[in-house]
């Protein structure tokens, strides 16, 4: 394209529209601050190599020493086209976008730090209990040979699928409900200022992306079951979060 945007980086799958929480939550983002953006779908197996070419840098490293390449990456054109800026990693393209292009923030004055270990607890606590549930699914809506890469040890940011899993792993719901039972009690706080649907009880943050973004993967993957279950528990607080967030979800 010859006019500047930013481009960010996604999973190709089977499934009509995409799917990765972490790379929903920038999406999100993008479409909230009225960024000009588009998409580009990569292979799992080209995640590296495409990185490399782009110059994104590494978000961590491997136990071997070697560098790991994962998604979300975005590259800036908008700022210079002769000097793109090339970011990864979820929580660092939240904090660039926010600095570079406060308008309309997702992370308000004073409330950074919160926003980022709330994004923490969704990440790394409250969304674990589904990935028994949603891995072997997401699995099966890889191409073919996507799903090949990930059998031989392929390294992305995923964990590998339980032998034991699938919409109807009953024990996994269970720790799943409580989660949700668990996070929306702490969200009801919010009713006596406004309708307590998000985190910051009036505008959407940073905090609702990265919920609504578990919600999305769910939704996408198993339209049917798992997000037929979820999206009324709690008096259809999760419902009506993904509403509300629901004119955030372009894909360009």
């Amino acid at each position: 394209m010859s006019h500047s945007l930013i481009t960010l980086y996604d999973i190709r799958s089977n499934i009509p529209q995409p799917w990765a929480p972490n790379i929903w939550r920038i999406r999100f983002i993008l479409n909230y601050k009225r960024l000009p953006h588009r998409t580009v779908w990569i292979e799992l197996d080209q995640v590296e190599s495409t990185l490399r070419a782009i110059g994104a840098p590494p978000v961590a490293q491997r136990q071997d020493g070697r560098p790991l390449y994962t998604l979300p990456v975005i590259v800036d054109t908008l700022r210079s086209k002769s000097s793109p800026v090339a970011v990864s990693n979820a929580n660092i393209i939240a904090e660039y976008l926010e600095t570079t292009y406060p308008a309309r923030p997702i992370l308000p004055e004073g409330s950074r730090t919160l926003q980022f270990l709330f994004v923490h607890y969704i990440q790394e606590i409250f969304a674990k209990p589904l990935l028994p549930i949603l891995i072997p699914l997401t699995h099966q809506r890889l191409p073919e040979h996507s799903q090949v890469y990930l059998r031989v040890g392929g390294a992305v940011s995923m964990p590998p699928a339980s032998a034991v899993g699938g919409a109807h792993n009953e024990q996994a719901w269970v720790a799943v409900k409580e989660q949700f039972t668990f996070l929306a009690s702490l969200l009801d706080k919010n009713t006596s200022d406004s309708s307590g649907v998000v985190v910051m009880g009036r505008d959407v943050t940073y905090a609702d992306f990265a919920i609504c973004s578990v919600l999305i993967w769910v939704e996408k993957v198993s339209p049917h079951d798992c997000w037929a279950r979820i999206r009324e528990w709690n008096g259809g607080r999760w419902r009506r979060l993904y509403s509300r967030c629901r004119e955030y979800m372009d894909v360009y």
